[in-house]
């Protein structure tokens, strides 16, 4: 094999590997079955592109002619096989489209059984007679790319916005499970421009495919979250809600007394938050909703206590110490960062401008004889009466004090 040659298969071999590495990464932060299969795909289907590729017998020449007849056989089969039942199963199982399931399922199993008498044929036939077993192995592989692409269609023209992207990843599968065979068969007048292309496709083809499985892998871990939400979170803010949220204050009023810390109650009260309900529809509630308390998340910070305590009103409990800064100066950078002006998306996706009024309440408590219901009270009082005085158009009336010189 040329030196260019062994330098593109290397190259490719690189780039499967660290999609391995990055497939495994995800399986340990998420543990669930699709980031399994997620892994499995990239290491079996790509372990059968670099057999193919004559690599293994360059980097270790005395590795057995019958096991290398073998793996050339029936890999690219076993491969096919598991991806035309991830591919269904990707595409929503028998809950989204019965025929597809059935379609990826029965071709599955028949790949299976084609794999097996690859397998054992090749571990029968004299080496001379392999080209044609691979010839054969060659055109078995080609059923479950074309089974793969027609669900992916069907998928795509049935509404699923990521089968289209699929659509593509099989057709650089086709690409790539050819060019793979004509190198396995040692086709005449392909050089290294051929073997460079079916490489670069082949590296496209794993990394959307990775891609997708990971998208499809987050998206049902965020249905499965939402799915576990109980009445004390909000599904739009995921923010803890009722008795959880008074739970969460009465704990960071408990920890601030334990550090002999004083605490603070802050309530923003968004006055304003129906005000797209007729232009944008009811989503628009919900798209407010999740940004305000993304900002009110960042500017608090991940340590204090950030809930809802009823749709227009954010609770957050901040913890005072000499080495932060003064409470005020913290809740009028809160309240400013909340009432940025954003952009919410009507049912015809038309963008809509909107600035939320915020209302501040504070209220600095001692932790030690504070009762979080009564605190959380006063402060949407207070949040209540500035909401209703502030102007309408123009700033949020939040008082502030420039910061001492050092």
């Amino acid at each position: 094999m040329p030196i260019a040659e062994i330098a593109v298969w290397s190259a490719m071999l690189g780039g499967l590997c660290t999609l391995a590495a990055l497939a495994l990464a995800d399986l340990f932060q998420g543990h669930s079955i699709g980031s399994l299969r997620n892994l499995l795909f990239v290491s079996i289907t790509g372990a059968s592109c670099v057999v193919m590729t004559g690599l293994p017998e360059v980097f270790f020449p005395d590795l057995p002619e019958r096991l290398m007849m073998v793996l050339k056989a029936g890999l690219g089969p076993a491969a096919g096989a598991m991806g035309l039942y991830y591919v269904g199963t990707w595409l929503g199982g028998a809950r989204e489209d019965g025929r597809v399931h059935r379609l990826t399922a029965v071709g599955g199993a028949l790949l299976v059984s084609a794999t097996v008498i690859l397998v054992v044929l090749a571990s029968q036939i004299e080496p001379d007679n392999f080209r044609e077993l691979l010839v054969a192995t060659a055109v078995v592989n080609m059923v479950p790319v074309l089974l793969a692409l027609a669900a992916a269609l069907r998928a795509a023209r049935l509404g699923d916005p990521l089968a289209r992207w699929m659509v593509v990843a099989i057709g650089c599968l086709a690409v790539t499970t050819i060019g793979h065979y004509l190198r396995g068969l040692d086709v005449p007048g392909l050089g290294v421009g051929a073997w460079l292309f079916t490489a670069v496709i082949t590296l496209v083809f794993f990394l959307m495919a990775s891609v997708l499985g990971l998208l499809r892998n987050r998206h049902n871990r965020e249905i499965a979250r939402l799915s576990r939400l109980s009445n004390s979170t909000d599904p739009a803010t995921g923010l803890s809600t009722g008795s959880a949220l008074i739970a969460d204050v009465e704990h960071a009023l408990w920890r601030a007394a334990r550090l002999d810390c004083e605490a603070a109650v802050l309530c923003l009260y968004v006055s304003n938050l129906y005000e797209l309900a007729d232009s944008a529809g009811p989503s628009a509630e919900h798209q407010i909703l999740s940004t305000v308390a993304a900002r009110i998340r960042r500017a608090a910070g991940f340590r204090c206590v950030v809930g809802l305590y009823h749709p227009r009103c954010f609770v957050v409990v901040l913890t005072m110490d000499p080495h932060q800064p003064p409470v005020r100066a913290t809740a009028a950078r809160m309240a400013l960062t909340v009432s940025n002006p954003l952009t919410v998306f009507d049912e015809q996706r038309k963008r809509q401008p909107f600035r939320p009024r915020i209302g501040l309440g504070v209220v600095t408590v001692d932790p030690a004889s504070a009762t979080p219901t009564d605190v959380i009270n006063e402060a949407e009082r207070q949040a209540l009466a500035m909401a209703s005085t502030a102007p309408r158009d123009g700033e949020q009336g939040v008082e502030t004090e420039p910061a001492r010189l050092r």
